[in-house]
């Protein structure tokens, strides 16, 4: 089969190779791929980061968003048939430990994620365990279904606290702070700010259901977000970018016993005056990792059957997997925010 790879370690090297097609145990599923997403975590593989060098190991099929069809099932597997739609949970949990027996399998300490840790799914099969494979409905087209995966971390964030008739200030408008800014809008918040730099996330996010976009390089960004919300302060930080900077505004401007859950990951580690910003004003810091089995994974499916045409604009670029080097180009410079790639 055609398989996508990080072949080396170094910025790039990656390439288009044959590798056999998977052999599934009685457990698992074999899945042909039809659409997958290129993930911020890849375009982190490809540049090849910190992050990149302590944890991937090449050559690695990379990739972990995606949608397919089954066409072998594992002798053991029930309630699956050959031909259905899918897509999966990328976060291959122990399924023994206590995080995992009580609902949170999201942050269960021994896991294998797919296209990080093991093989990933930028090829033309996949295997998966039946358990994380997930049915898609039929008024979720493929395209759709290949993005469940950001979708779900958007999701998870914003369902984290209260949001209807909330003021809600979202730090970031990548694909998922754009995810999460449709959904913020659909789950009735009052008045949405977000914050993001570059013109053309910018505009994206008015589309997405953002009153009001603010540029957080310019000039006293705390006081555009309280003239945004205008004089008030917002009761809802979700910080999906990552930036040290961000963090630090969300925290600046938070409206007292204020909620905030952080998606993005810091490039670096945080100095924090927990006095002032979080016991002072009593606000409540939550951390966001993935999503949850399958809660998330519930909502996104229904949010997508009558909602799909708010995050259609999020999917910038459509592409052969052959040109999957070309996605990494458009997003290295800002000229794409969510590709997916066709196999």
């Amino acid at each position: 089969m055609k398989a996508i790879i990080k072949a080396a370690a170094g910025m790039g090297n990656v390439e288009l190779v044959q590798r056999p097609v998977p052999e599934i145990n009685e457990n698992e599923v074999l899945i042909k791929i039809k659409k997958a997403g290129i993930c911020g975590t890849d375009y982190h593989i490809y540049k090849w980061d910190k992050w990149s060098q302590n944890r991937i190991k090449p050559p690695l099929i990379i990739g972990h968003e995606f949608a397919g069809e089954i066409v072998e099932i594992g002798k053991s597997v029930k309630g699956f048939h050959i031909g259905q739609r899918v897509s999966a949970e990328g976060h291959i949990t122990c399924q023994r430990c206590k995080l995992c027996r009580t609902g949170r399998g999201h942050i269960c300490e021994d896991v294998d994620i797919i296209g990080v840790d093991i093989d990933g799914c930028f090829a033309e099969y996949i295997k998966m365990p039946a358990i994380n494979v997930w049915p898609l409905d039929d008024e979720v087209a493929d395209k759709y279904g290949a993005i469940m995966d950001p979708l779900g971390n958007a999701m998870h964030t914003v369902m984290a606290q209260p949001i209807s008739s909330r003021d809600v200030l979202i730090t970031g408008g990548g694909s998922i702070g754009l995810f999460a800014t449709a959904i913020a809008r659909k789950c009735g918040a009052a008045r949405l700010v977000v914050s993001e730099p570059q013109p053309y996330k910018a505009a994206l996010a008015k589309k997405a259901g953002a009153d009001v976009v603010i540029n957080p390089l310019s000039d006293n960004p705390e006081q555009q977000v309280i003239e945004a919300f205008n004089g008030n302060r917002p009761e809802v930080v979700l910080e999906m970018s990552g930036f040290p900077s961000a963090f630090q505004l969300g925290l600046e401007v938070i409206e007292n016993g204020g909620d905030m859950a952080i998606l993005g990951i810091p490039s670096e580690e945080l100095n924090i005056n927990m006095g002032k910003y979080v016991i002072f004003k009593g606000i409540t810091l939550r951390g966001i990792n993935g999503r949850r089995m399958f809660d998330t994974w519930y909502q996104c499916q229904n949010f997508l059957k009558s909602n799909s045409s708010f995050i259609d604009h999020v999917i910038t670029h459509e592409l052969p997997m052959e040109d999957v080097n070309e996605g990494f180009r458009l997003m290295s410079e800002s000229k794409a925010v969510k590709v997916v790639l066709d196999f």
